[in-house]
């Protein structure tokens, strides 16, 4: 055993918590082998970090598909791949719909909105009719609306930034070298240059990833280490929830200790980043595990539904952040 293994807590303290500075990929990777009796000390570690950088508020969203299903992409994890056998078929919102769901996510104390497409990237319809959306729903409702929607080219960065999307969420899903055995119909450098677009729009960029598809411990750390060097604003941190039809539907659940190891690995290399619970997270961690989640460098959730998955009653979450103390960040200090 090296000594950044046998110190790696201290050494994570000393760096992290007292100095702000994020760890590298080798301490990342040394935190995800800490044993299980260790648990509980790096989780907490891991909320002192996020106490000291972040606050107690929690930020909470709400996500809605604009367009479900019948993706050309081949994500092996994502049902709405038109290339597998999912249950999931193409289906469009209208715009009463959208603004509809605003409302609802907004009466949730919600402070951010996030609109989603399952495609490549946006055609001109589909840019069309997220101006009309983005423009019923500031007219009608008080909340920020993100969007989702696959890569982009620089004039439609633009287009959406002018538009007033205030968040775009790209996530690189996996590690680079791990990525070409998650989809084949795109690269992790084409998700990286959009990525790399939107930071330099001015646009808050949401860029997270996937774990528990089958990736090595080092090519989980080799995902928080290329997180940490793009910088997003947020990381959602997304536990696979294998899907029927899809090339990943019969990988097992991630064990809910690798779990809560992930997200106090992710806090310790994204010190000052929302880092956001997102799908997946009720299988593999449960009630309780969500709550050492949230007491273990986490502080954003997602409520509702998900894209293709049920998520807890958003009465469920809002009442355990009571419990915590942990306030919901007001609409306000998102600006």
């Amino acid at each position: 055993m090296t000594a950044v293994e046998t110190d790696i807590l201290a050494v994570a303290r000393e760096q992290v918590l007292e100095r702000g500075e994020a760890l590298r990929y080798e301490q990342i990777l040394a935190v995800l082998n800490t044993p299980d009796e260790q648990l509980e000390e790096l989780l907490a570690l891991a909320h002192e970090v996020r106490m000291k950088y972040n606050g107690p508020d929690v930020e909470v969203e709400g996500i809605v598909s604009l367009k479900t299903g019948g993706c050309p992409e081949d994500c092996h994890f994502c049902s709405q791949s038109g290339q597998f056998t999912s249950p999931v078929r193409s289906v469009w919102l209208n715009i009463p719909e959208l603004v509809k769901a605003a409302k609802q996510t907004r009466e949730t104390g919600a402070s951010e909105f996030c609109i989603v497409a399952a495609v490549r990237g946006p055609d001109e319809r589909l840019m069309s009719q997220m101006r009309e959306g983005v423009k019923a729903i500031h007219a009608e409702v008080d909340i920020q609306v993100a969007a989702s929607l696959g890569m982009l080219t620089q004039e439609q960065v633009d287009d959406l930034r002018d538009m007033g999307v205030h968040r775009y969420n790209h996530n690189l899903e996996a590690g680079r070298s791990y990525f070409p055995q998650v989809v084949t119909t795109h690269t992790w450098e084409e998700r990286w240059e959009t990525c790399q677009m939107i930071k330099d729009s001015g646009m808050e960029l949401c860029c997270g990833g996937l774990v528990g598809m089958g990736e090595t411990v080092e090519q989980r750390a080799e995902l928080a280490a290329q997180l940490g060097e793009l910088e997003p604003h947020e990381v959602p941190l997304n536990f696979l929830n294998p899907r029927p039809g899809t090339p990943f539907g019969d990988l097992p659940v991630m064990e809910a200790n690798d779990a809560l190891r992930t997200i106090a690995a992710f806090r310790l290399a994204l010190p000052r980043t929302i880092l956001r619970y997102a799908g997946g997270r009720e299988l593999t961690l449960g009630d309780l595990g969500t709550k050492n989640g949230l007491l273990g460098g986490i502080n954003a959730v997602i409520v509702g539904n998900y894209l293709t998955t049920l998520g807890r009653d958003p009465k469920d979450d809002l009442a355990l952040l009571d419990d915590l103390k942990m306030p919901i960040k007001a609409l306000n200090a998102t600006l």
